[in-house]
């Protein structure tokens, strides 16, 4: 099989393993998922957090590296994030070996095509050799855990990067909740985690629902990614904040809450013309890294904000009277 396509056993983990006491306790939450290297998103994150009342509790749920080839890029944003708490994602564990086997670690699913699967191949090869440059990071990767265990207002929450069954894992993608499967998969993993909150990223692309179990409501949040567009015709990242305390309207994307404790998409407006700046000087037209995500950095994808909304989510009706004339609602 390709490299990038199947998922090695190292990156799995019974869900049952989630059932542990926390280590992170907090008022306020942030989840950060798929940074991918973007030093302005870093920043934005950085400003959210320091307009909350409350202290926050960064959490940076793996891929915080991609696009960050040049060396200043990789050890600003590493030596940032591994100041808070963090697990490594599919990136960050290729990176901290030399294994070639898994590729890229995406455990790309079949409808991604080999051209694509090839090309990030290759953008983890680059990668890894500007890590390599860095043998002190590369170590702390090493050792970062693939989930955290969280608690908000007496919930119990699971971060993982994939899914609660595997670091690469595809289940909380927004195409397997279009059918029956990936809500029953779903249930299964909070009867055996315990959590009532499954806080996700990897797939790329948001979504969330909200889901009635046996312990009590329960919400799959996947925030897509901090450091790319998420929606058509967009230019802002995404993160998830779970607190005791409602989001800021201006902030929040859209969100429900569980006995007091908010969840909530934030969006995260960074400096999208640095960005492109950074992106280009690192990954020129004809790259890799240019033909896999040039179009979704500057245009966002094809992804509408509704395609992220399922059972017991709601809009910010704010946002909704913006958005209704974008190409953001598809």
């Amino acid at each position: 099989m390709q490299p990038g396509r199947s998922c090695p056993l190292h990156y799995r983990y019974a869900p049952q393993s989630l059932r542990r006491p926390p280590e992170i306790l907090a008022d306020t939450l942030y989840v950060i998922g798929g940074l991918y290297g973007n030093l302005p998103a870093l920043q934005a994150v950085s400003a959210l957090a320091a307009a909350e009342p409350e202290p926050v509790a960064l959490v940076f749920n793996g891929d915080f590296n991609w696009f960050n080839i040049d060396g200043g890029g990789f050890s600003a944003i590493n030596e940032t994030v591994l100041q808070h708490h963090a697990l490594r994602g599919n990136v960050e564990t290729e990176l901290a070996g030399d294994d070639d086997e898994a590729g890229c670690g995406c455990a790309y699913p079949d409808s991604v095509g080999d051209e694509e699967v090839a090309r990030s191949n290759a953008m983890l090869a680059q990668l890894r050799a500007t890590a390599r440059r860095f043998p002190d990071l590369r170590s702390q990767l090493a050792a970062l855990p693939m989930n955290r265990v969280a608690e908000v207002g007496g919930l119990r929450i699971a971060i993982v990067h994939g899914d609660c069954e595997s670091l690469a894992g595809w289940s909380y993608d927004e195409s397997a909740f279009r059918g029956t499967t990936g809500s029953t998969r779903l249930a299964a993993h909070f009867a055996a985690s315990g959590a009532r909150i499954i806080a996700s990223s990897h797939t790329c692309l948001p979504m969330a629902l909200r889901q009635r179990r046996p312990q009590g409501d329960c919400a799959l949040f996947n925030n897509g990614a901090a450091g790319m567009p998420n929606f058509a015709g967009t230019q802002f990242g995404v993160i998830t904040r779970i607190a005791t305390t409602p989001a800021r309207p201006s902030a929040a994307l859209y969100g429900t809450v569980i006995h007091g404790v908010h969840i909530d998409a934030l969006a995260v407006h960074y400096d999208s013309a640095q960005w492109q700046q950074d992106f280009a000087a690192n990954w020129p037209a004809g790259s890799a890294g240019y033909l896999s995500y040039h179009r979704r950095i500057t245009q966002g994808p094809r992804h509408g904000i509704n395609k992220a909304l399922h059972k017991g989510i709601h809009l910010n009706p704010e946002l909704l009277r913006g958005l209704r004339a974008s190409e953001a609602i598809q």
